[in-house]
């Protein structure tokens, strides 16, 4: 729990620690809360808690929370010999509980400060609703990490069965990006979401690596090159084409753009770690297949070929 309690403090959250802060209480507590009363001996206890198999409930007088009792003060009750005590005089009258709706990470936080086996929910009128433990808390994420991973199962299924649901003659994904010129921000976001969705459609990993790398390197260019374009990917179920289509100066040469080192970067763009003149050289190594054309004041087209299978 001490790492869940710290995750205030860290800059990037995992997926269990943004579930801290997303699920409500009520969706993690037990709701069957054991009671016993206060009039209620130290022997009744002992059987109630051995027969349910907790270490500790609340105490409810004419169904409002008036205290609980733990394991621990049973243990000590036991050692006194003081079977008969009434359970009032053993239990914690100063009870610290938390709400129903609040979020989880407030549970998390008593837990980490105090120590406690667990509080007593109460709902918004200050009834018991609940009562809440740190076992609760941790099924109740795996519970919901497994609900969540289920659902991107499913998701993964159907983007992967695509194409033998779907009846025709000749079936295609396309996928269109924007590519603005000089967008260094947002530089990879095409290839990215164009990964993203092989992973979903099935497609091996090797293969998505070499689309992932491809795409980047064309999508950079378009970027580092020309006035902006677009970058166009047609998924099939045999093979894949992605087209990287801009408008701007054009190459003039292209025999000597395809030559490894060769760029026409301005130096502004070298000092920020791109236009190394190695992306039509990556492309080639990485596409099954690759065809370059370019008109001088016009623009130019980068269609990549990916055998899927």
């Amino acid at each position: 729990m001490d790492q869940l309690s710290s995750a205030s403090n860290i800059k990037e959250l995992t997926r269990v620690q943004e579930l801290v802060y997303e699920l409500r209480i009520e969706q993690v507590m037990t709701r069957n809360v054991i009671t016993v009363t206060p009039n209620q001996t130290i022997a009744e206890l002992k059987e109630v808690l051995r027969v349910n198999r907790i270490s500790g409930c609340p105490v409810v007088e004419n169904g409002v929370l008036v205290g609980m009792i733990s394991l621990e003060n049973l243990i000590r009750a036991l050692e006194n010999g003081e079977l008969d005590a009434p359970i009032r005089h053993k239990m914690t009258s100063s009870v610290v509980s938390v709400r129903a709706d609040e979020s989880v990470v407030s549970a998390v936080n008593l837990f980490a400060r105090l120590g406690y086996g667990r509080f007593p929910v109460l709902d918004k009128d200050g009834n018991l609703v609940g009562i809440i433990t740190q076992g609760d808390i941790v099924r109740g994420l795996l519970k919901q990490m497994e609900v969540q991973w289920h659902a991107e199962e499913i998701k993964r299924y159907r983007a992967s069965h695509i194409f033998e649901d779907i009846e025709s003659d000749q079936t295609a994904l396309i996928l269109r990006y924007s590519v603005k010129a000089h967008d260094f921000v947002h530089g990879g976001e095409a290839s990215s979401k164009i990964k993203r969705a092989l992973e979903r459609l099935g497609a091996h990993p090797r293969i998505i690596r070499r689309v992932a790398v491809a795409t980047y390197e064309a999508e950079t260019n378009v970027m580092i090159h020309s006035y902006g374009g677009e970058i166009i990917a047609e998924v099939r179920p045999e093979r894949m084409r992605v087209t990287a289509v801009d408008t701007g100066p054009g190459i003039p040469d292209i025999e000597q753009a395809l030559q490894p080192g060769f760029s026409t970067a301005p130096d502004w763009i070298r000092e920020l770690g791109f236009g190394a003149g190695m992306g039509l050289t990556n492309i080639q190594a990485c596409a099954d297949e690759m065809k370059l054309e370019s008109t001088v004041g016009v623009g130019t087209r980068l269609e990549m070929i990916f055998k899927l299978k």
